[in-house]
């Protein structure tokens, strides 16, 4: 398919989801009719026909759009799985239903019923899933044929490189036609030989062989450090006659980090990245924090005021705790939270590590003789932590995310992959607070950190952030 072509079918797509977010929005407005009661359907319609409706299904449409613009849809996903793809839509409408959520429980819109949001987010997710398993069975068939099949060129002889070949020939509905390889003779071809593949130019042909030949993309398999001149040389020849390169590299083999290329004007750059949340899963991440955050302060500002006063008449000193902890990348930054200490808390701390009751370089004190009364109460029920929601709006911190650490903790790490925890935006929840908290050792929180990082999605955060309510109800690990 060529790029005109492509460029077609991708606004073919974008148009079709349009159609599926109006549909899903007419489904859940008749979900919401099923909930009115002695109220026809003509009635119905007349009544939820408005201006202001109208408004709020053209930000459906909008925010749907720019909802899987984020999250990637619009992409190439020749070489995606069914199931990244999937997940991909599930985070774009999960994302989108929960702002409406909260914008229907904050202004309280009449069309926006809970019933509306939560059948429109089952409706669309599905419609989107089908539909893209629909697009992806059409390819396929398409590509069986013989129609939508981009020509590749593989450089390179070496073991890495006629496995690449064997997993594109063993799923066709990639859509790929091996054209042959690229090398120069070597003592250890006997492997390649064998295979029966062809040989079709050397390094002196290239150019020649990609002028006179139909090819869409050229995979480059050699070895870096021994080949660097030659695969600089055809990567050169591919761009001066605008066909696609990909370079099959395991530079330096990472344990964890992931792969991306960017550019700076003329340097590329290979960026090996430990942390999923990047890119549009960064911009979504934030987006779920900015609303959610600024909608339970305003929720909450009645409570956040009689708790600021509470511990203004029973105790001297400020109403806040400020104290530095460590953030992302270990940059420090003023955590604030309700104060539940006496003022000189943090002057005494000395006296007491003989009392530490956790392991590791964390000091926790179940009982601490520091704690002032109403503080017990406010640690019990988390109501201490609510003061972080302006760290979050603030983008010190995420809603979810690795707690921060003072940095007296910090200096006390003796090994260093616990680092990595610091590689995310900390946050006020994570797997920690909904497995125990203060219940579990050290070790053990850190490896549920690095669980957090290793497998992050914003499904993940939604989860998190459900089950850490019935865990602060329950006080679970609280001190």
């Amino acid at each position: 398919m060529n790029t005109l072509k492509r460029q077609i079918l991708m606004k073919v797509v974008e148009l079709f989801d349009l159609i599926i977010v109006a549909m899903a929005f007419g489904l859940a407005a008749l979900a919401s009719f099923s909930q009115i009661a002695n109220v026809s359907l003509e009635e119905f319609f007349a009544m939820r026909i408005s201006v202001p409706n109208l408004a709020v299904f053209i930000c459906f449409l909008l925010g749907g759009h720019i909802s899987f613009s984020i999250f990637g849809l619009y992409r190439s996903k020749r070489l995606s799985s069914v199931a990244s793809e999937a997940l991909s839509i599930l985070e774009a409408t999960s994302l989108g239903s929960f702002v409406l959520l909260l914008v229907s429980t904050r202004f309280h819109f009449q069309l926006l019923t809970l019933v509306f949001v939560v059948t429109f987010w089952l409706s669309c997710t599905v419609l989107m899933i089908v539909s893209r398993l629909v697009l992806r069975k059409m390819l396929k068939v398409l590509r069986l044929r013989g129609r939508n099949l981009r020509s590749v060129l593989i450089v390179g002889t070496n073991a890495r490189a006629i496995a690449f070949a064997r997993k594109i020939e063993s799923q066709p509905e990639l859509g790929y036609r091996l054209m042959g390889f690229v090398d120069e003779s070597w003592q250890d071809m006997e492997p390649f030989k064998s295979t029966g593949y062809q040989l079709v130019s050397n390094f002196a042909d290239f150019a020649s062989y990609i002028r006179t030949h139909i090819l869409d993309e050229v995979v480059v398999a050699l070895p870096v450090q021994s080949f660097y001149q030659q695969s600089s040389q055809l990567i050169a020849m591919c761009e001066e006659q605008g066909i696609m390169v990909r370079y099959l590299t395991t530079l330096f083999n990472p344990k964890l980090a992931h792969q991306t290329t960017e550019s700076l004007e003329d340097d590329s750059l290979l960026t090996f990245h430990s942390v999923v949340v990047t890119g549009s899963h960064m911009i979504a991440k934030r987006v779920l924090d900015l609303v959610l955050s600024s909608f339970v302060i305003v929720l909450l500002s009645p409570l956040l005021l009689l708790v600021a006063l509470a511990i203004k008449l029973t105790s001297f000193g400020p109403v806040f705790f400020v104290q530095d902890r460590v953030g992302l990348n270990k940059r420090r930054f003023p955590l604030y939270k309700f104060r539940t200490m006496i003022a000189d808390a943090e002057q005494r701390i000395e006296v007491l590590e003989a009392l530490n009751e956790m392991d590791g370089p964390v000091f926790k004190i179940r009982n601490d003789p520091r704690i002032t009364p109403i503080g017990k109460f406010l640690r019990r029920t988390s109501i201490d932590e609510l003061p972080q929601l302006f760290n979050v709006l603030k983008g010190d911190m995420s809603l979810v995310g690795p707690r921060p650490l003072p940095v007296r903790d910090y200096n006390g790490f003796d090994q260093d992959w616990q680092r990595r925890r610091f590689s995310v935006r900390p946050g006020i929840t994570c797997l920690w607070q909904i497995n125990g908290r203060n219940g579990v050792t050290f070790e053990h929180w850190m490896e549920l950190d690095m669980q957090y990082i290793d497998r992050w999605s914003f499904w993940l955060d939604l989860k998190i952030l459900a089950k850490t309510i019935p865990a602060v109800v329950r006080g679970a690990g609280a001190a």
